[in-house]
Order: C-alpha cells, then structure tokens, then sequence
C-alpha cells in the first residue's frame, strides 16, 4: 500500500481563517491610498498619516499587537465568524 500524500497546510486550512487579517490589510491600504491623495491635492502634512499607517504596520509584524484588530473585535466584526474563534489572537503570528 502506498503511503498517503499529505495535502500542503494552505490547503487543509479554510479558506476564511485569515479573514481579519484580510479586513486590516485593506483598511491600511484604503488609508495609505487616500492619504496620499489627500497630500498630493490637499496638503503634505497628510503624509503623516501614511507614515503612521505604516509604523503600525511594522510594529505589528514584530510585537503581533494590532490596535487595529483590537478595535475591530470590540465593535464585533469578525468574532461572529466560524473560524475567528479558533484564530491566533494576533493577526501577524502567521
């Protein structure tokens, strides 16, 4: 009998596990995207706000705190969801 193949583990996980992760990395580059716009036809100081989207980024990747995730778990989004129960607390430990 031949052994069995193990299917690769992005295949054997569900498909809706990274859905908060999902949601912050649009919502940073929804917010990178409009406040470049609003530097290059309003005004520069608006690129403070890149920047600062981007530092909590980095931090996130390195501390796995996401103020982001916090606030979004406290107004329910995503804790409803079949596989955000079972999900790592931090959305960067992946």
């Amino acid at each position: 009998m031949r052994p069995r193949k193990r299917k690769p583990a992005w295949k054997t996980e569900p498909k809706v596990k990274f859905f908060m992760e999902m949601i912050i990395r649009r919502f940073a580059g929804s917010f990178i995207l409009v406040s470049l716009l609003l530097a290059h036809y309003h005004s520069a100081y608006w690129l403070w706000v890149t920047a600062f989207v981007g530092f909590n980024l980095l931090q996130s990747s390195f501390t796995n705190f996401c103020p982001l995730e916090i606030i979004l778990r406290k107004m329910g989004v995503g804790v409803k969801h079949p596989v955000a129960e079972k999900a790592v607390d931090s959305c960067c430990t992946r």
